[in-house]
This record gives C-alpha cells, structure tokens and sequence, in this order.
C-alpha cells in the first residue's frame, strides 16, 4: 500500500499526462521542437511544481497522524521533534504552557502544531526547493535532512537535489514573469516529471523507515 498523500499525487498526475496526450494529438510523436504548443509545457512545469509541493504537505501531515496514534509515549517520538517542541514550550511566555504535554497532551498539542506551522508556511510563500521541504519535515515531523534520501542508480544526493531546484526556479520564472529564459521542450517537461516521481518514491520510503522505528508500526500497510 501506499500513503494518502502518494495516491493522490498520481491522480494529479493524470493532468500531465493528459497534457503529453494533447501534444501528441495535435504534433504526432515525431522529433522536432513543437514551439507552438510551449504553453503545454509551461502549463505541465507550473502543475508538477504544485504536486510535489502538495504531496510533501500532505505526506509530512500524514506521518505526525501516524506519530500521534502510534506512538506509545512522547519518548518514542523522533529527537529532533522533542527538541523542537521543549524549546517552543520554553519561550512561551505563559507559565503554565509545559503543562500541555502532561500525560497525552502532546498529542493534541502536535496536530495543533502542524496547522499553526502550515498556516506560517502559507503565508511565507515558501517555495518546494530542497531547502525547504527539508525544513518542512524537520519542524513538522522531526525528520531532519529528508533530502539525504534522494539517491538512486546514477543519481547522487547533490545532483537530486540541485535538478529539483533548477526545476522549481523554471516554475518560478514562467509563474512571475509568464516565460522562462529558456524554451520548456517536452523533453523539460519529461525530464522534470520522472525526476519527480523518484523524489515521491525516495521521500516517502524514507518516511515510512522513520515512522516504523519510532513507533514499531508500519505505516500504510
């Protein structure tokens, strides 16, 4: 079985490729640039941009509900979440606010956290780069550095990292400026669209270990 937020990334995805099948209706399948049908492309990189990003979200608000349900006590819960977490409660100004995580509260206490934090992220119109979707699953689920698991044959961490990057700078520039400095070929668009779906398969194989060793409980199986 899979994660919510990867099942509904590939429903998403059908708008891709219903995108390739318009290209191929219109031009056929023969070699050539098709400048005439650049806005299909343009249009498949904004899209995908927005999958990934939304599959992160969706994925690192998935695996705190695993947490919250599963774990058998906070001490179970990542490190890196519990520090977070301490040093929040420590700045609060109200006295009483380390009481909130007394017996189960900090169940409670997490999913109100991860609406706050995804409220913050909304209005910081953050960007899905490496960068942040690192920062994402660190503070929402305490997996710090998510990005060292983006490798596979003949793709290095780095490389995985700065492809993405390169990529959601071309949604960038195509989203404020309606054109990018280069041409979006369809082999762009490919190219972004299979790197994705290994960053989906990567980032989601290593949340599952995580949650697993937290928790003892497999998620999505």
């Amino acid at each position: 079985m899979t994660s919510q937020a990867r099942d509904s990334f590939d429903d998403h995805c059908g708008d891709i490729d219903r995108l390739f099948q318009i290209h191929v209706e219109i031009y056929g399948e023969g070699p050539g640039r098709r400048w005439q049908v650049e806005s299909l492309h343009k249009s498949a990189v904004v899209l995908l941009t927005a999958f990934w990003e939304a599959f992160c979200e969706d994925l690192a608000a998935e695996a705190l509900a695993h947490l919250v349900v599963n774990a058998r006590e906070a001490a179970d819960l990542p490190t890196d979440l519990r520090r977070l977490v301490a040093k929040e409660l420590k700045s609060d100004d109200h006295e009483l606010a380390v009481w909130s995580v007394a017996d189960d509260g900090w169940r409670e206490l997490l999913t109100s956290r991860l609406a706050r934090l995804q409220a913050e992220r909304n209005r910081k119109l953050n960007t899905p780069k490496t960068a942040q979707i690192d920062d994402l699953f660190d503070k929402a689920v305490g997996l710090s550095k998510i990005s060292s698991s983006w490798s596979w044959n003949r793709m290095s961490r780095v490389r995985a990292a700065e492809k993405l990057d390169g990529f959601v700078e071309l949604r960038g520039e195509i989203a404020h400026r309606g054109s990018a400095v280069d041409s979006v070929t369809k082999d762009t668009v490919s190219d972004f669209y299979n790197h994705v779906k290994r960053l989906v398969d990567a980032t989601e194989g290593h949340v599952r270990r995580r949650l697993r060793e937290s928790t003892g409980v497999a998620p999505w199986e």
